[in-house]
């Protein structure tokens, strides 16, 4: 019954439709005559596309993924809108989707409501043949073709059986091909999709360059503000201990102990650098073992659980790494709790990281943190899902492709 009434819903949502076609066959002539045409067409369309999201979202609930809005973008003003809309494709599909959504829906619900009377007729025909000997002016369809025979309602009774199984089945297929038929003509073309995709990689690719030409700056920057400083103050001492040397040992050694201890902070502030380009533990031991030393390190709780047996390629364990390490970085900051638990899944053809805690209300716009990770998995065809309501806690879904 529960198709049935998907059916029916099918049914209804296709009512609409010879009164909009036949609004839209008016419109073009109405719109010469004072423009008064304009005004129905934007109702017609404002109301198909409400139809056509509610079949959507049908469709989606059917078929187990979403089906795309189609729609271009309008602009800002009236007559650009209107011509946008005109040649948008998607409002053209929409109401071939509509006309074929009438007739479809329309003959499905009759054929299953057939079916199901046709079934019970059947099975009950030597019951009416028996309550009804003599013709009436009512007769039912089965005992006029059987001719009140005894034997052909008897025979009857399988083939109702047979519809009532067949009734039963048919609805979810019903269903399914009403939704395949909303996916085909209400979600994007291949064009379309074509065209997103390139959109996609194209953006991909500048948030890449730039967040490459940006962490380039960082490190310029972290190099001639730290460890070039000191090693041109090392470069002095050095200078100055050589010219005093034979003069004043005591405070040639001086500078000489000065020097050292200069080239140790320099030394340690390039492993800090290195280290923060790319981890030496994530080179040589994988990325586990890396997350390990980052929860290690950290000065929040860190709860880990890694289902990773393998390595992946050094610019997927990378980026992996430092979306763990910003999302990890982001709750110590903004969370308030006292623990962060990180889950790592590896499925062989997608990486699963999932990073958990926090109060909720985290906004990629209000930081650069979110936005980060967001670029920084994009780069690799992945994906960031976020959900943090009010309240919390936060959730950080992320997946990367690592197929081998």
């Amino acid at each position: 019954m529960r198709e049935l009434g998907w059916l029916a819903t099918g049914a209804a949502i296709g009512g609409p439709a010879p009164l909009l076609l036949a609004l839209v066959a008016l419109a073009l002539p109405a719109s010469l005559a004072g423009g008064f045409g304009l005004a129905v067409f934007a109702g017609v369309v404002w109301m198909c596309r409400r139809l056509a999201g509610v079949q959507r979202r049908r469709a989606a609930a059917v078929l187990g993924c979403p089906v795309p809005s189609p729609y271009r973008q309008p602009p800002s003003g009236s007559w650009a809108r209107l011509r946008t809309v005109l040649g948008d494709p998607g409002t053209w599909r929409d109401l071939a989707w509509l006309a074929c959504q009438f007739i479809v829906g329309l003959g499905s619900l009759v054929l299953c409501v057939g079916l199901w009377l046709g079934a019970a007729q059947c099975v009950t025909a030597p019951v009416l043949r028996v309550l009804l000997p003599e013709p009436t002016g009512f007769d039912p369809a089965v005992l006029e073709w059987t001719g009140r025979s005894g034997p052909l309602t008897w025979i009857l009774v399988p083939v109702g059986i047979g519809l009532a199984a067949l009734a039963y089945l048919l609805p979810r297929h019903l269903v399914r091909g009403q939704a395949r038929l909303a996916a085909i003509l209400l979600g994007p073309t291949t064009a379309a999709r074509l065209s997103a995709r390139v959109d996609g990689l194209t953006a991909t690719r500048t948030a890449a360059v730039d967040a490459s030409a940006s962490e380039l700056r960082r490190i310029e920057r972290d190099l001639h503000d730290g460890a070039q400083a000191r090693l041109v103050a090392l470069a002095m001492n050095l200078g100055v201990a050589e010219d005093v040397i034979d003069t004043d040992p005591a405070g040639a050694k001086a500078l000489l102990v000065e020097a050292r201890a200069g080239a140790g902070v320099a030394l340690t502030e390039l492993r800090d650098l290195v280290r923060g380009i790319h981890p030496p533990v994530l080179a040589d031991r994988g990325l586990a073992a890396a997350v390990e030393a980052l929860a290690l390190n950290s000065a929040f709780r860190v709860g880990l659980d890694l289902r990773l047996h393998r390595r992946l390629a050094a610019p997927v364990e990378a980026a992996a790494y430092f979306a763990i390490a910003e999302a990890v970085t982001n709750a110590i900051r903004h969370s308030g709790g006292r623990q962060v638990n990180v889950t790592l899944v590896d499925t062989e053809k997608t990486l699963h990281i999932t990073v958990y805690d926090g109060r909720g209300g985290a906004d990629p716009s209000r930081g650069t943190g979110l936005l980060g990770i967001q670029r920084r998995l994009s780069a690799f065809d992945g994906t960031l899902r976020i959900s943090s309501p009010s309240g919390g806690p936060t959730t950080l879904d992320m997946r990367l492709p690592c197929a081998s």
